[in-house]
């Protein structure tokens, strides 16, 4: 697969681009969301979008956060393997249910998992978070951003 555009001449036919997605990648004060978290829903929407650029890219930020390979290993079986808390697998199941709903609706039961852990605002915080990776991973898979991969 080529590049169709670079991401340089994306940003720069259209520089708001870049502004507007990074200010709603950036998580208020008065969230309980961490960066870790935001990225783990970044890294599970991109999985489940097939966007290797955003996977590649929220790998090693989870990485430099101090996450754990074996966790990132099993991360698309969030839902099989114990190793995730309480309040990851209600973001996890909401992020989800957002990125597919092409398949059917935001059922009852996740937005009650995910509002049983997170107050609105925080639900509100983790949805603009979602709002934001699919953004980017259309923007991605759209042109065909390469990641650089090294051996």
């Amino acid at each position: 697969m080529q590049t169709r555009l670079s991401q340089q001449q994306v940003y720069s036919l259209n520089p708001g681009l870049v502004k507007h997605l990074t200010g709603l990648s950036a998580l208020p004060e008065d969230t309980n969301i961490t960066a870790k978290l935001a990225d783990l829903v970044r890294l599970r929407v991109s999985q489940i979008n097939g966007c290797g650029f955003c996977q590649h890219m929220h790998s090693a930020e989870l990485r430099s956060q101090g996450e754990r390979q074996q966790r990132l290993d099993v991360l698309a079986a969030w839902r099989e393997v114990p190793v995730f808390s309480e309040q990851e697998t209600a973001a996890l199941a909401w992020a989800e249910a957002l990125t597919n709903i092409i398949d059917k609706h935001v059922e009852n039961d996740v937005y009650n998992q995910v509002s049983a852990i997170f107050d609105e605002n925080d639900i509100v915080v983790l949805t603009t978070v979602v709002l934001e990776i699919n953004s980017w991973n259309r923007i991605v898979k759209a042109f065909h951003f390469i990641p650089e991969l090294t051996e």
